[in-house]
């Protein structure tokens, strides 16, 4: 077995490019996502390493003179961070030229061949669902071998091997939170909407739904929802409960937690007996029935992704969702106590100056939580991106997502709307619902209960306003 480093390379202050972000960005509160998406192949490879860079505020020549260690690097890349992330491949390389390094994520998923010509120093990428690709990259098979990989010869001569089916038996998979127990600190990672600490898993890959813009189903986990068994989630959600005594709040990372609500009952009705606190990602169509479940086994909050307010976008994007049945169950979600961070997308094709108002005036009458606005981001290996290419969204200049600071930039526009305008409906949005007398009532309600939340929250605001005046900069 080669001596393997799994890494998260430092990038931008503040970056969270982790496998769980569906937003590879800095953010508006600083927050960290775990990198699941490596610890589960690191869980594979016998005395491998994962280093996280960004949260743990590692500078590359740390880890420079960390990789003198390693025979093998494995990188998790994404579009934002690719240049960066060939930077470190680089200097890794630089320090240990007997070191071979490759990378891993949707971007070089979907162009291997692309991500492999722009650096002779990456020696393979490994496609889709790479965890037993990079097992046996880590073994020291034959290359040719493999499949799914994408690799550069001896000639230097790029070779793509078959594709590797995709992995029906998710039990298959060992558990990620020993790797996290090994190679993480676990208060480095922060979620606004989360207890802290925390710490967050997959208990399935892929969802059924077909929103163009999402990264994770249409690059790497596919249409379909695999799961692990109810057993195996509980199993490991036991040991990590036993080995990890400080964390507050468990967080199931599948695109589409809900999409099998038996098994959800199912694994609600277990968690209820461990005594635990959980939340997860849900589309805003679970019924009451279910929903009771759930909170009656210690789900505390759900992720609810409606995106916009407007019903025409979201038949645009392929949604599948209703606004009045988002209504409904965001009420039955308030009778019951279930805690909502609501994210919604500005820039979505359709956008216009009054649907904005309109997905304003919708958060605010449904009144999550807490919210996140995002632009709209089309990643390659999307439909979305496939769209705005053809439609002329999309120019070149705004393909990587974000600006030289790691905040996400507007990168599309219509003739009807511009970048700014879109750029700036987030900052809009957030004043709008969050500085209301209602809202600002409830946070500080929050604040004079728990002085633990009184710190936190004031953290959250100082950084929150900051990223507010470096949006500002950047919009001039």
């Amino acid at each position: 077995m080669m001596r393997t480093l799994f890494l998260q390379a430092p990038s931008f202050d503040g970056f969270d490019g982790g496998a769980g972000s569906r937003y590879q960005a800095r953010r508006e509160i600083k927050s960290f996502w775990y990198p699941t998406w490596l610890a589960q192949p690191a869980a594979l490879v016998e005395g491998s390493t994962l280093i996280d860079a960004p949260p743990h505020r590692l500078r590359l020549a740390e880890i420079t003179q960390r990789a003198l260690e390693f025979d093998l690097a494995v990188l998790h890349t994404s579009v934002p961070s690719f240049a960066s992330d060939v930077k470190t491949i680089e200097a890794l390389k630089a320090g240990n030229p007997s070191l071979k390094a490759g990378m891993i994520g949707a971007k070089v998923a979907v162009d291997a061949q692309g991500s492999l010509a722009a650096s002779p120093l990456i020696d393979f990428v490994a496609r889709n669902e790479f965890d037993f690709t990079i097992k046996e990259v880590a073994e020291g098979r034959d290359w040719s071998r493999i499949a799914g990989l994408s690799y550069r010869d001896a000639s230097g001569n790029i070779v793509h091997n078959a594709e590797r089916p995709i992995l029906e038996n998710m039990d298959a998979l060992p558990f990620v939170t020993p790797v996290y127990k090994r190679d993480l600190e676990i208060e480095n990672y922060f979620i606004g909407y989360l207890k802290h600490p925390y710490i967050s898993l997959y208990t399935g890959r892929g969802c059924k739904s077909r929103c163009t813009f999402c990264l994770w189903p249409q690059t790497v986990g596919g249409h379909r929802y695999r799961t692990r068994s109810v057993a195996h989630v509980i199993e490991e959600i036991a040991w990590a409960r036993q080995a990890f005594p400080k964390v507050k709040e468990f967080f199931f990372d599948d695109d589409t937690f809900t999409d099998d609500l038996p098994r959800a009952e199912a694994i609600a009705k277990e968690l209820g007996k461990l005594g635990v606190t959980w939340s997860c990602n849900a589309k805003a169509n679970v019924p009451r029935k279910t929903l009771q479940v759930m909170r009656d086994g210690g789900l505390r909050l759900l992720l609810v992704g409606y995106e916009s307010g407007n019903q025409q976008i979201l038949l645009n994007i392929k949604k599948g969702m209703h606004v009045d049945f988002a209504r409904r169950f965001t009420k039955d979600c308030h009778d019951l106590g279930i805690a909502i961070h609501g994210t919604f997308i500005m820039g979505l094709p359709g956008e216009t100056k009054e649907t904005i108002e309109e997905t304003i005036r919708f958060a605010i009458e449904i009144n999550p939580h807490t919210i996140q606005a995002s632009l709209a981001a089309p990643y390659p290996g999307t439909a979305l991106y496939r769209q705005a290419l053809d439609k002329g969204w999309l120019d070149s200049a705004n393909a990587e997502l974000i600006d030289e600071h790691g905040v996400q930039i507007a990168p599309l526009q219509y003739p009807h709307l511009t970048h700014t305008e879109i750029f700036d409906s987030v900052e809009t949005f957030y004043r709008r619902f969050y500085f209301r007398s209602g809202k600002i009532a409830s946070i500080v309600g929050e604040m004079i209960r728990s002085p633990h939340m009184m710190k936190r929250r004031l953290r959250e605001g100082i950084e929150f306003f900051h990223f507010l005046r470096e949006r500002q900069e950047t919009a001039r």
